[in-house]
């Protein structure tokens, strides 16, 4: 049987995804995309997106990941509610890229990967349960929706710190969670939290429950873990800030990815160690992480695919 070698294959369906997937479409590159377990990523556990440009009114996130994927099917892009499961990469230049979805075998000759990242949660139920109703874990995503409320941010690193001065500018009282009797954010980092008059740290506090009507945070319940006493804090919202995990398992050992496995791209462009494989949004990009910066990467791989293959003819 004779393998069908497609001209591009990306992996994942976030902004970044479909963005890629509309321009390689429109290059005639004629794009597969295997949505992965989560289609439309991140921004469809996100209600409201108000901070994408072009949606004066705001729009759902899974509305928005709707609109992304008629665009790039318009331009007869493929979408594949699959999940690539095992990658082999060439380390030839013009080298044919193997991925597996389940049991079947897709042939690339440049490879999109677009998988994103997770937050990472500490795991209560109540998480899941007050989910859109004022748990978040994306404060310039929703920090918008708490303006002159009180909130919770848990976490001691440099994210949970950049969240509560963010928030700070916006809520009336920021009270921070830290497990330990230390942060483990930069000084710079800790000097603004510091210096920042509605930000109270609670050291060797821990989130234990999540409470309130109708699936609306109304309280955070919190233990001392040095006393055992567990008090309450009345807030609207809670934002765990204990960092982002990228969803690039199946990549280990092949592509080059820093200590906390975000991959490696050749700075200014999307290109990673090797050739026709390319990465774009939140899977190397633990700074911005917003949905506008996704899709910008998105376009710019797929015109780096673009330009790899025209210069392999």
């Amino acid at each position: 049987m004779e393998q069908n070698i497609l001209d591009c294959v990306i992996v994942g369906s976030g902004p970044s995804g479909f963005t890629a997937a509309i321009y390689a479409a429109r290059a005639d590159l004629k794009p597969e995309l295997y949505t992965g377990l989560e289609p439309g990523g991140q921004l469809t556990t996100t209600t409201e997106v108000d901070n994408f440009p072009g949606y004066p009114a705001g729009i759902t996130g899974p509305e928005m990941m709707m609109d992304l994927q008629k665009q790039a099917e318009r331009f007869e892009t493929k979408v594949h509610y699959e999940m690539i499961t095992k990658a082999e990469f060439s380390k030839e230049n013009g080298g044919v890229h193997k991925l597996y979805a389940g049991n079947k075998e897709i042939f690339a000759k440049t490879v999109i990967i677009s998988t994103g990242a997770t937050a990472k949660y500490l795991g209560l139920d109540d998480e899941k349960k007050y989910a859109g109703g004022g748990v978040s874990a994306c404060a310039t995503c929703d920090g918008f929706f708490y303006r002159g409320k009180d909130v919770v941010v848990v976490g001691a690193g440099d994210t949970a710190a950049e969240e509560a001065t963010y928030l700070a500018k916006l809520t009336k009282k920021v009270t921070m969670l830290v497990r330990k009797d230390v942060f483990r954010a930069s000084k710079a980092m800790i000097h603004r939290v510091e210096n920042t008059p509605n930000i109270e740290v609670k050291f060797h506090h821990e989130l234990i429950g999540i409470e309130g009507e109708n699936s609306l945070v109304e309280r955070a319940v919190v233990i001392n873990n040095q006393t055992n006493e567990t008090s309450t804090v009345d807030v609207e919202g809670i934002f765990i800030a204990i960092g982002h995990k990228p969803n690039t398992d199946i990549f280990v050992g092949q592509i080059d990815l820093d200590e906390n496995g975000y991959i490696l791209t050749e700075k200014g462009s999307t290109r990673t160690n090797l050739p026709g494989v390319f990465a774009a949004g939140d899977v190397q990009d633990h700074i911005y992480r917003q949905a506008i910066t996704a899709a910008g990467s998105g376009c710019m791989a797929a015109m780096d695919a673009e330009k790899y293959l025209a210069e392999l003819h």
